[in-house]
């Protein structure tokens, strides 16, 4: 069982409309302003209350400055999200929109992904909105996002290079492949960041599933029409899909570099692959080699097995049908002495068997600290037990 997201977007979605509609959901404020205070950021200000729009309620989002913020190149934020002590799936989820953004200006602009300057999403209030929704769906423990298709909007709008049609350009590109909603109003319905969430964080876009609902939190912008300007977030459970069986392919190699190899891992893993790994053999005449695995499921087999071929030096593959049993993984944010550490937890019949910290978070708690690695991680162990009821 997974706790899962759909972001009804029928008037579009922005940052701060996201992240609104989180905390109306039920995410800790608290935890969000505090994480985003250990970052390098200007003394800020959240500022969440409800407004009426055209007689909906909904949570809003106004962030108030100490002082105007400079724009930042790509390459800073992303060494920001890095070398932070945020939760290693927020930094995770966090650099996810930022390169889709970051790709989408350096292909409009001509240049490299390191060398873009943000400008809209550069800004200050932008990070706290990526960031922050990055935290709130962290606080809700969320693991995975659905949404409806988006609407852009019509019209013009000024931005930094000008007067641009909507979409503009940035948010043009970003939603490439995305299905798009028709929706004829004469303003920008959906923002870059906006987006840059569903590009780099929504699973699958369509109607709403056949789920149950269990909450529904609603976020608005700051535009008025005469229609609500709000962005819906149903929170559901996801029942665990996982294969029974799959299937394995395999094959010995003995005339590719690590580094080749290493490319191939990537791919497979990107394109779908349950997992994927090498196993140093000998082969005959005593020639050292490696056998390459790959384990997708049945539907994906003939995919992966054409891909073997097709990028390695191998001439065959062997393809069989093996049983697996796994425990359901969920994931849980609890707060330590250390800060908030991501908890992985291994579940079999409803019931937690396992819980381990994520290593990065530990990681970085002991480089924080100055402790040992060996030490920091025993004492969160120990607070993960504390919270967290482990069946015997």
């Amino acid at each position: 069982m997974s706790k899962a997201i759909y972001l009804d977007c029928h008037a579009g979605i922005a940052g701060d409309m996201l992240l609104s509609s989180l905390v109306d959901l039920g995410a800790d404020v608290t935890f969000i302003e505090t994480q985003l205070k250990t970052l390098p950021l200007n003394h800020f200000k959240l500022n969440f209350s409800t407004q009426n729009k055209q007689g909906i309620q909904a949570m809003s989002l106004k962030i108030d400055f100490e002082e105007a913020h400079h724009h930042r190149k790509a390459s800073d934020i992303f060494k920001m999200i890095k070398e932070s002590s945020l939760p290693s799936r927020v930094k995770e989820r966090s650099l996810r929109v930022f390169d889709v953004i970051a790709h989408a200006e350096a292909k409009i602009h001509g240049m490299s992904v390191e060398d873009v300057h943000f400008h809209e999403v550069g800004a200050m209030d932008s990070i706290i909105d990526i960031i922050g929704g990055c935290l709130a769906l962290e606080d809700l423990a969320i693991d995975e996002l659905y949404a409806s298709p988006i609407p852009t909007g019509n019209g013009k709008i000024n931005i930094a290079h000008g007067v641009y049609p909507v979409p503009a350009p940035a948010t043009a590109e970003i939603l490439k492949g995305i299905p798009l909603a028709s929706f004829d109003v004469n303003s920008e319905l959906t923002t870059p960041t906006g987006a840059g969430f569903i590009k780099a964080l929504v699973s699958e876009i369509g109607p709403l599933p056949a789920v149950t609902m269990e909450q529904i939190g609603y976020g608005c912008g700051t535009k008025d029409f005469d229609f609500p300007n709000i962005l819906r977030t149903i929170e559901y459970t996801v029942k665990d899909n996982t294969p029974t069986q799959v299937q394995v392919i395999e094959c010995q190699i003995d005339d590719m570099t690590p580094e080749m190899l290493g490319f191939f891992i990537e791919q497979v893993l990107d394109d779908g692959a349950l997992d994927a790994y090498f196993t140093p053999i000998t082969m005959k005449k005593s020639r050292p080699a490696t056998q390459l695995t790959v384990i997708s499921k049945f539907d994906n087999a003939q995919y992966f097995e054409d891909y073997i071929l097709k990028n390695t030096t191998s001439l065959g593959v062997r393809s069989y049908a093996v049983n697996r049993k796994i425990l359901h993984r969920q994931f849980q944010t609890i707060h330590t002495k250390y800060g908030a550490i991501l908890v992985k937890i291994g579940m079999m019949d409803n019931k937690i068997i396992k819980a381990k910290p994520e290593f990065e978070d530990v990681k970085n708690a002991a480089i924080q600290s100055g402790k040992t690695f060996s030490t920091v991680y025993n004492e969160i162990n120990h607070e993960v037990h504390n919270h967290i009821k482990i069946e015997d």
